[in-house]
């Protein structure tokens, strides 16, 4: 079975960073695409960046240059690097996983169930 659980989250100031990352099991990465997303309250989920199954990582026009997605190399940790995060960086954040190449597109079949991020100004 697949799951996916999400750590790191918290509270940092306005232009600084944070990492949260995600733990996955029951599945064999190598098939799989997976994305981080993040939503606040009565909005849609954002898809953030996503590696491929053939590896190409792709990021969302407001986070490229500042967020970074990787992976270790046993391939059982995801991470989300943020850099000069800003108050509207402020969300829920998950990972997500599927043997479909979803891209930026919220239907990936597995989530995790989230890490809160909050940046003060």
């Amino acid at each position: 079975q697949v799951q996916l659980r999400e750590s790191g989250g918290g509270s940092v100031q306005s232009g600084g960073s944070l990492t949260i990352s995600c733990a996955v099991s029951g599945w064999t990465f190598d098939i799989y695409s997976v994305g981080w997303f993040r939503q606040t309250p009565g909005k849609e989920r954002e898809g953030l960046a996503t590696i491929a199954r053939d590896g190409i990582t792709i990021y969302e026009d407001s986070v490229k240059g500042r967020c970074t997605i990787s992976h270790n190399n046993a391939k059982t940790m995801l991470y989300l690097q943020m850099n000069s995060l800003k108050p509207e960086d402020t969300a829920m954040y998950y990972c997500a996983a599927d043997k479909i190449d979803w891209w930026l597109l919220p239907r990936y079949a597995y989530w995790g169930q989230g890490t809160q991020v909050t940046v003060t100004s």
